[in-house]
């Protein structure tokens, strides 16, 4: 394919790809639309309505005839040349879609890297903004500028959904004139409580989890320590409220606490206070939301002589860095890479399909990491 065609219509623009991909058997998708003079995305729709015919398969970087199929190969050197080359990644080619995460060293980087993985496939590449847990007028801001500058096709995003500010940054983004798909949040828009489209670990099951597992180690009062300032604690916590209350636990016996974040300057204060509160209430085992404020708690524990898991089981969430702990924690897992993977996956078919494609909201299960902070010898 080599000078642009004159305009054509769809169906003859399509005809025309399948008679070069029988000759060639494979194509690049910038090297169709600039062969017939069209965008990208033009030709993006005319490939995708192939491809839900079956009549071709979109690759790494192309497409290419169903396996199965003999194409009539032109021997040609240009020709073998430009087939080897089909499948090479080629980013200026792919849809771009922003991607606005409220950390870049915590949590997040594994979900990024899922979604980067999984992006070509998609048919999309990743522009990365950092934003904050809190900060509502950052984060829209870096949407602002991935629309403006970007040219964004999609968006991938962990906005707040708590407040009054946030309720009204969900209904801005819910109004975009491009797909928007939640990670890691939920919420809904207007009146009518639509929900946007997302892609969340189902928190409250891993809490379960953890609970479950504590409860097979003969542990009868189970205590839960979280960070104030996570907006996970609230589905942990709720989890951990429902698994207890399932085993025939009393949760109001034993220690729980939602306090600051282990950086916060009345941390140290706080967390003798809870221990303190531990030892008189009995409390024998504890989920600790999340592994930095598990592992602060263990050291402390290490320093009053309180044995972990002898005297204190500690069952850590999130699983960043719980197996480097001294003991190695034990820590509800979170699936960070497939989380990101999905993602990306549901926004390109909700790019491909648009209005007419039904709200997705999936929740992926976490697994439990059993390690020796819950294990007794």
């Amino acid at each position: 394919m080599t000078d642009p065609e004159p305009t054509l219509l769809p169906v003859q623009r399509r005809e025309k790809v399948l008679a070069e991909l029988r000759a060639r058997g494979t194509l690049r998708v910038a090297d169709v639309a600039r062969a017939l003079g069209v965008s990208t995305v033009t030709m993006r729709r005319d490939i995708a309505q192939l491809a839900d015919e079956g009549v071709i398969e979109r690759v790494h970087g192309g497409i290419r005839l169903p396996r199965g199929t003999v194409p009539v190969v032109d021997t040609s050197a240009s020709a073998a040349d430009e087939a080897a080359t089909a499948l090479e990644s080629d980013e200026t080619d792919l849809a771009p879609v922003g991607m606005v995460v409220p950390s870049l060293d915590y949590y997040w980087p594994q979900i990024i890297r899922g979604a980067r993985d999984a992006a070509p496939a998609a048919g999309v590449r990743i522009v990365l903004r950092g934003s904050s847990y809190v900060d509502i007028g950052d984060l829209r801001r870096q949407t602002e500028w991935l629309l403006e500058h970007a040219e964004i096709q999609g968006l991938l995003i962990a906005p707040p959904t708590s407040g009054e500010a946030a309720d009204e940054l969900i209904g801005w983004l819910a109004a975009l004139p491009i797909p928007v798909t939640f990670v890691e949040r939920s919420a809904t828009f207007g009146p009518f409580h639509e929900h946007v489209e997302s892609v969340t670990t189902d928190h409250m099951f891993g809490a379960g989890l953890a609970v479950r597992h504590l409860v097979a180690e003969g542990h009868r009062r189970i205590g839960l320590l979280a960070s104030s300032t996570s907006p996970t604690t609230r589905a942990v916590r709720r989890g951990w409220l429902d698994a207890t209350e399932q085993c025939g636990l009393d949760a109001e016996a034993v220690s729980n606490a939602i306090i600051p974040d282990y950086r916060d300057s009345g941390w140290s204060a706080r967390l003798d206070e809870f221990l303190d509160d531990c030892i008189a209430t009995g409390t024998s085992a504890l989920l600790v939301h999340s592994d930095r404020e598990a592992l602060s708690l263990v050291g402390r524990c290490q320093e009053r002589g309180i044995r972990v898991p002898d005297d204190l089981a500690v069952v850590a969430y999130d699983d960043e860095v719980a197996g480097l702990a001294d003991p190695a924690l034990t820590a509800v897992r979170p699936a960070k890479l497939t989380l990101g993977q999905t993602a990306v996956e549901l926004l390109a078919k909700r790019m491909r399909d648009g209005a007419d494609r039904p709200v997705h909201r999936v929740q992926i299960s976490p697994r439990l990491m059993i390690r020796a902070s819950s294990t007794r010898a």
